[in-house]
């Protein structure tokens, strides 16, 4: 008897007759998203493929190009070793975001889909066609979707790591550590060199050693560029 692609470990991928249109995802016509599925058996696919082909925004893939896809999704009734072999290829394709279509998402796959780069995910349940839409859309935009108790956990995660991995090492989640970032802020509230030192009990060199090594880091040119580079993405 001839083994499914789920038996054999691996996730079927679009079909040719599935593309929507020619071209690849940078030549989607008319401002359509291209999406290539991955389930790991036809029923799950055939479902969100449906739904996904009745929307003119929507840009369905075919498997030659299905890794050139704005967004790919991930169709699984639970992320098991399989699903997370797919999940870190995926990730390692900077012309996709992947998001997790999923049945049952346990708590501990979690952690897991923050390793292999989801960016989103919608319980299988509530996956009807205006959801589907939204989460690529949403995607697209460079955007997340979480229901809403994951998004819960997730912050709960992140702040346990904070304070559990993060605060007794002097570092943060940011490209910043603790010191650095209030460094920085100070800078910002207008401080020299000697207040700093004197605010922060360290001294004028080791200010300076902080400052410098920030700049050459992030390659910046000067204090304001510092500041406003951390203001920017939310360091301080």
């Amino acid at each position: 008897m001839k083994n499914t692609a789920a038996e054999r470990g691996q996730y079927r991928r679009p079909a040719p007759s599935e593309r929507s249109a020619e071209g690849s995802a940078k030549e989607a016509p008319g401002g359509r998203i291209s999406v290539a599925v991955y389930a790991e058996d036809l029923i799950l696919r055939t479902g969100v493929v449906h739904q996904l082909r009745q929307r003119p925004e929507m840009d369905l893939i075919a498997e030659s190009e299905a890794d050139l896809a704005q967004v790919s999704l991930v169709v699984v009734d639970m992320v098991d070793e399989r699903t997370v072999q797919l999940l870190h290829r995926l990730q390692r394709n900077t012309a996709t975001r992947t998001g997790l279509v999923v049945g049952f998402f346990e708590s501990g796959a979690l952690q897991t889909m923050i390793e292999c780069g989801v960016a989103a995910v919608l319980r299988r349940g509530e996956a009807d066609q205006d959801s589907l839409v939204h989460m690529v859309k949403a995607m697209a935009n460079g955007e997340g979707v979480l229901p809403g108790d994951l998004l819960g956990k997730l912050l709960d995660h992140v702040s346990s790591l904070q304070r559990t991995v993060l605060d007794p090492r002097g570092l943060s989640l940011s490209t910043l550590t603790t010191r650095e970032a209030e460094m920085i802020r100070l800078v910002s509230e207008g401080f020299g060199t000697a207040e700093i030192a004197q605010k922060t009990s360290y001294s004028e060199r080791t200010v300076k050693n902080v400052l410098h090594e920030v700049a050459t880091r992030l390659e910046l040119r000067n204090r304001a560029h510092a500041v406003g580079y951390a203001m920017r993405h939310g360091l301080i």
